[in-house]
């Protein structure tokens, strides 16, 4: 598959079958994630994976949506905004720029290996980083649940609404 079928076929999962995932795919998924760029090549982030009851049940209790009781694994990704790059001429933090292509680098090599994942930043961070005891300079970003999909043909059904290419573009 290309690049552009990869980017098409990833979508977000919110109903994860109960099938286990493999270590050689997580190991696999979290080698792509180690490979995204990062401003200055700082890579200010800390990935976070749970996969016990007892860690999915606190998962669960930062994000009051049922549906995630389903995946069988969740990532909490981090900023480290102690170890990003500030840019020299308004000072602008580039963490957050960071943690958003290691997450998508992530959320596409599960896509190209079969497994779903979605984006979940509406949940309470205060409380994650006090269930998880992460420390003060790291900043929960992004939770990724990721698992099989309850239903093997969301790839292919997949009809992701998108504006035009005019709307998003603007040529000099």
């Amino acid at each position: 598959m290309n690049f552009l079928e990869l980017a098409k076929k990833r979508c977000s999962v919110r109903q994860y079958a109960d099938t286990p995932v493999e270590k050689e795919k997580l190991d696999y998924v979290f080698e792509a994630v180690r490979m995204a760029p990062s401003a200055v090549n700082f890579q200010p982030w800390k990935f976070l994976i749970v996969t016990t009851d007892d860690g999915l049940k606190k998962v669960q209790s930062c994000y009051g949506r049922d549906w995630i009781k389903t995946a069988p694994i969740c990532m909490i990704a981090c900023s480290d905004h102690r170890a990003s790059w500030k840019r020299g001429s308004d000072g602008k933090d580039h963490a957050d720029i960071d943690i958003a292509i290691a997450v998508e680098h992530l959320c596409l090599a599960a896509a190209e290996q079969g497994l779903g994942t979605c984006w979940v930043c509406n949940f309470d961070t205060v409380r994650c980083r006090e269930l998880f005891q992460i420390p003060d300079y790291l900043e929960p970003a992004v939770m990724i649940p990721m698992g099989y999909p309850a239903s093997a043909s969301i790839f292919e059904e997949n009809n992701k609404k998108r504006k035009e290419l005019n709307e998003i573009i603007q040529q000099y």
